[in-house]
């Protein structure tokens, strides 16, 4: 979040698409909000909420340069859609355009798989898209916390097996 909110401090509203590959690889990529084009079939992820901090959940929607949309395109949202995608940032230098390039840091995507019946719950809601977005939708604020201290308190790394 400290990234995001220098970032948006130098660049104004931001936007973040999870890429699909390429030259980028599959890096969450940060932009100026209205440089990257959102398609029609895009999925939104979420909406950051620049506002909270480590657990906090949001009594309102985030507007403005305090909501930073992230998107993932439909056919990648089809082969992801069974994980949770816990954005993180990390040293060293991400590749593509990504705004974070300069700052020595690059975001970076971790995964969690659904339980069943998260997927379950998950299937019953409708998914925003690029033309929803344009016409004004826009998702509750989430009753979960959205910012972890560390990435592994929302994406627990299975414990290694001790060595022979």
């Amino acid at each position: 979040m400290e990234l995001l909110r220098r970032l948006g401090g130098t660049h104004g509203a931001l936007m973040m698409h999870q890429s699909g590959g390429c030259c980028d690889g599959s890096a969450p990529m940060c932009y100026p909000d209205g440089e990257f084009i959102v398609g029609d079939r895009d999925v939104l992820l979420g909406v950051l909420d620049l506002r909270l901090g480590v657990g906090e959940t949001p009594s309102t929607r985030p507007e403005g340069a305090d909501a930073v949309p992230v998107w993932i395109s439909g056919s990648q949202f089809d082969a992801w859609k069974h994980t949770q995608l816990v954005l993180d940032v990390v040293p060293g230098r991400g590749s593509g355009f990504s705004l974070e390039s300069p700052e020595g840091m690059r975001f970076l995507s971790r995964a969690r798989a659904f339980t069943p019946e998260e997927n379950t719950s998950l299937a019953a809601e409708d998914v925003i898209v690029g033309e929803r977005w344009e016409q004004g939708w826009r998702p509750a604020p989430s009753p979960e916390p959205q910012v972890v201290a560390e990435a592994v308190d929302a994406c627990p790394v299975p414990a290694r097996r001790p060595g022979p």
